[in-house]
């Protein structure tokens, strides 16, 4: 009997349908899903696939919908749904002017912009797509909770497809940290797989002051910021620092 051969490590397309299934719907999507809903025009910087968008649709939204990304793969499993727009892009390279009243970055999305020009860029972009006292809505971890001491190979976990795959998971974290910018590792494997499947990239944990001095800078004033998803006032504990900002005219 001739001996099944192992499947290669994961496709790009493999990897956007795992990313479904390790990021499940949550408190989170819950807090932006309301904002969408309240808003007639709104841009998802960082939509990966689309899973925000999509459930506003579903949950009666009758606006502009637009989602922004550069992963092809995960651009093509929110394609779809063809009644939101999808665009293939990085946040800074966006041109629209004037267009949405809500941007949001959801998915600490927000972290990956770990150069100053690249941030900078991508929030001037923002900016512009946003009417006059539009709304940019983003979370990034609060770096006083240090959560990049929770990523380590003791913590993996596994998952299950919908093909019954399981999908081993762990991080870890290159130290020492230095900075704000931690980089991470992320490791899947599974027996089908003839090889681990191995990506690291950096994650910026800006303070509250570095934040508001970037969104300033920008030309955003913060309207509100919480601590967790129930709108928890920011302590110095909190997990999270999420925010709402205005785009100044």
């Amino acid at each position: 009997m001739a001996c099944e051969m192992p499947e290669r490590a994961p496709s790009p397309e493999r990897l956007a349908e795992l990313y479904d299934i390790l990021n499940p719907w949550g408190p989170g999507d819950d807090f932006y899903l309301g904002l969408v809903m309240a808003a007639q025009a709104v841009l998802d910087v960082g939509c990966g696939t689309g899973g925000l968008l999509r459930r506003a649709r579903e949950a009666g939204h009758t606006g502009r919908l637009c989602g922004l990304d550069p992963d092809e793969a995960m651009l093509s499993r929110a394609r779809r749904r063809p009644d939101v727009e999808w665009v293939l892009r990085d946040a800074a390279s966006a041109r629209w002017d004037r267009e949405f009243d809500l941007a949001v970055m959801a998915g600490h999305a927000f972290q990956v912009l770990v150069d100053d020009d690249a941030l900078r860029a991508s929030l001037a972009a923002i900016r512009s797509a946003l009417v006059d006292g539009g709304t940019f809505a983003f979370e990034t971890r609060n770096p006083s909770a240090r959560a990049w001491e929770r990523w380590t190979p003791d913590n993996a976990f596994e998952v299950v497809d919908a093909a019954g795959v399981t999908v081993r998971v762990h991080y870890q974290v290159e130290t020492p940290v230095a900075g704000d910018v931690v980089r991470v590792g992320e490791t899947m494997t599974s027996p089908g797989w003839d090889r681990p499947h191995v990506e690291w990239a950096g994650l910026r944990f800006l303070d509250v002051d570095a934040l508001a001095s970037f969104l300033a800078d920008a030309g955003f004033t913060i309207q509100d910021q919480f601590g967790d998803w129930d709108r928890r006032p920011l302590t110095a504990i909190s997990p999270e620092i999420i925010t709402l900002a205005r785009r100044t005219s």
